[in-house]
């Protein structure tokens, strides 16, 4: 049995995790056989975003009390994760993942990732497992597969411009596909960077969450 280990940030997603992003992965992994475990920074979020409006209403909510909805309660700070523990790493998306888990939505290229989230993939990137990046996520891509590490978002020419002067390469791909670059054991698939259905982000995650396990 493989063991996943998953990193939310937090849950929504205008401000934290996207839900159906999760949610997918968490099914495919299940029907795959897999182990999972998800983490998450003990942190405040970026901001708090009313979902219904779109707008930013202030006050403070914590990504990892957040991340534990999505969880049923079942979700450990991220300080406590061991890459030796796990075969493979999935970070699904959602604007969390780059306020969040990074700070790509506001710094553009010039963005550096939480120190918590950077050393443990890393720490899995190094020891020769594989990542797999959903949505936004694949913002962190070259901080964690390094130079030259192939990635998708979809088709956005700006968003791929800025993570290719980090040192991605951007792959244009499908909504319900993904990009497996074997050398640096990086998946990526764009789900809603440009899904209109929850069935065409299944689709895409499904074959990340394959690739992934078959790297494993």
């Amino acid at each position: 049995m493989k063991k996943v280990a998953l990193i939310l940030s937090g849950c929504g997603f205008l401000d934290g995790g996207e839900i159906y992003e999760a949610t997918l992965t968490l099914l495919a992994l299940d029907l795959a056989g897999a182990e999972v475990t998800a983490f998450a920074p003990d942190i405040d979020q970026l901001h708090v975003v009313n979902h219904l409006t779109g707008e930013p209403t202030g006050g403070n909510r914590n990504v990892l009390e957040e991340a534990a909805r999505l969880m049923r309660g079942k979700i450990t700070d991220l300080k406590e994760a061991q890459a030796a523990d796990f075969d493979a790493l999935i970070i699904p998306g959602g604007f969390g993942a780059a306020k969040n888990l990074c700070n790509f939505a506001l710094k553009g290229s010039d963005m550096t990732v939480n120190p918590e989230v950077l050393a443990f993939a890393r720490a899995i990137h190094e020891a020769g497992k594989p990542v797999g990046l959903v949505c936004i996520a694949p913002a962190m891509a070259p901080a964690i597969g390094g130079e030259g590490t192939r990635y998708t978002i979809g088709n956005d020419a700006g968003t791929a411009a800025a993570i290719d002067a980090m040192g991605g390469q951007h792959v244009n791909c499908a909504v319900d596909d993904c990009v497996i670059d074997t050398e640096h054991k990086i998946v990526t698939t764009p789900a809603y960077m440009y899904a209109t259905r929850i069935s065409q982000a299944q689709l895409g995650i499904n074959k990340l969450v394959s690739a992934v396990l078959e790297l494993a």
